[in-house]
């Protein structure tokens, strides 16, 4: 197996290990629900997790609403005429969240008072469902969302201020679950695993100030903010228990098998990854010069500061281009850097796998390196140089995972 195919093996592996169904499927086994249960799963994952519930749970499942992004449902699904499958927008919400989240909501009250709620929720909720405050529009919600996007600014404090202009995140759904026990299984997409911050909160309570003040007045002006968000000693609260299946950890420590499964020396960074991914892409290329020989995993989640009118590709694209950089004309050092949803950015692409000779290649097809990344357009130059990966929907959203090997 050369360089370049046993790093696409293990960031599998670390897919694998995290993939919803799977997830769900062996903590219902370990979880058994004896009561007649009405399935909600919301996000990048949300067919996948769905799939897993019905898995162990299909005789007691009576109803599943599944909400996912555009092109990650699941058509198999269709043929149960308890799943009612609809797909959003993400990242940016428009109507079709707006339409979400009214089903979302008439979905619950619909529940019977007897049945067991089973919510699972994984990373790109935030924007799949909305329900605003009146003076909000949704050309006003993409806007914002837009603009915070465009910031620089990380997920927890983007979805800070979702929270803030939302009748249901925050912890405002629970309202809706009107005292049904739920259990809620988080896939986690945000730094510590907070099921507050993972979904913008749906069903969690919210400790955190809104963040809108901190906003210039052309962003506060957006969107008005929604009421209050309950406390975490409200009652409403009392019969929800929330339950992480899959983190980014757990896709590291996959990797780490699979290198180990190569016979490859492996080291498992516990380092978060975050800040500017072109920043963070020159610096592990640089330390992968030092490293000791063999493989290097990171997780995290770097961030990028967006132009007017940006071009193709996202955080993982810019990274695996800036270590390009450092890296060209090295011949014993290879990156992965790759997103486990599929897709990184605006992009379709899930990340890229770089090494010494990818400047040069993407050179001859035309590209030049230093205008791809001021115009945020690694996407376009990694085309040309042949190094995207494209997986489409993965079944999961645990971050991203940042692969290095290096030569003997």
């Amino acid at each position: 197996m050369n360089p370049r195919e046993a790093l696409l093996a293990i960031y599998q592996a670390g897919l694998d290990a995290v993939r919803g169904d799977r997830c769900v499927r062996r903590w219902l086994r370990q979880h058994p629900c004896d009561n007649a249960i009405y399935a909600i799963a919301i996000g990048k994952a949300a067919a996948a997790m769905a799939r897993g519930a019905l898995a162990v749970c299909d005789r007691a499942t009576e109803r599943v609403l599944v909400i996912t992004r555009a092109g990650y449902g699941d058509p198999g699904l269709a043929s149960d005429p308890r799943v009612e499958q609809l797909e959003s927008a993400h990242p940016v919400p428009d109507t079709r969240s707006l339409v979400a989240g009214e089903r979302l909501v008439r979905f619950l009250e619909a529940a019977p008072e007897q049945v067991h709620l089973l919510v699972m929720i994984s990373g790109g909720a935030s924007s799949l469902v909305e329900l605003l405050p009146d003076g909000a529009s949704p050309e006003r919600l993409a806007e914002l969302n837009r603009r915070l996007l465009a910031s620089g600014f990380a997920i927890h404090e983007i979805n800070r201020i979702r929270k803030a202009v939302s009748r249901i995140k925050g912890g405002r759904l629970a309202r809706w679950v009107a005292g049904r026990p739920t259990t809620v299984l988080l896939i986690s997409d945000v730094r510590d695993d907070d099921p507050a911050v993972i979904g913008s909160g749906l069903l969690s309570p919210d400790s955190q100030a809104s963040g809108l003040a901190t906003l210039p007045l052309a962003l506060r002006r957006l969107c008005p903010p929604a009421e209050p968000a309950p406390r975490a000693n409200e009652a409403l609260f009392q019969s929800i228990q929330w339950q992480l299946v899959a983190s980014n950890r757990q896709a590291r420590a996959a990797a780490v098998n699979a290198a180990h499964a190569l016979g490859l020396p492996v080291s498992n960074h516990e380092e978060f990854i975050s800040g500017e991914a072109a920043v963070e892409g020159r610096r592990i290329a640089e330390e992968l010069v030092y490293l000791s020989p063999g493989v290097h995993i990171w997780g995290g989640e770097p961030t990028v500061s967006l132009p007017e009118n940006p071009g193709r590709g996202g955080r993982m694209q810019t990274l695996a281009l800036a270590a390009a950089m450092a890296l060209a004309g090295r011949d014993d050092i290879w990156l992965l850097a790759a997103g486990t949803d599929g897709a990184d950015g605006f992009s379709e692409d899930a990340g890229a796998l770089i090494d010494g000779q990818t400047v040069s290649r993407g050179s001859v097809a035309g590209g030049n390196v230093n205008e791809a990344l001021f115009d945020a357009d690694a996407g376009g130059f990694l085309a040309g140089s042949g190094d995207l990966i494209r997986t489409g929907a993965t079944g999961t959203n645990v971050m991203d995972l940042i692969i290095g090997l290096r030569a003997a």
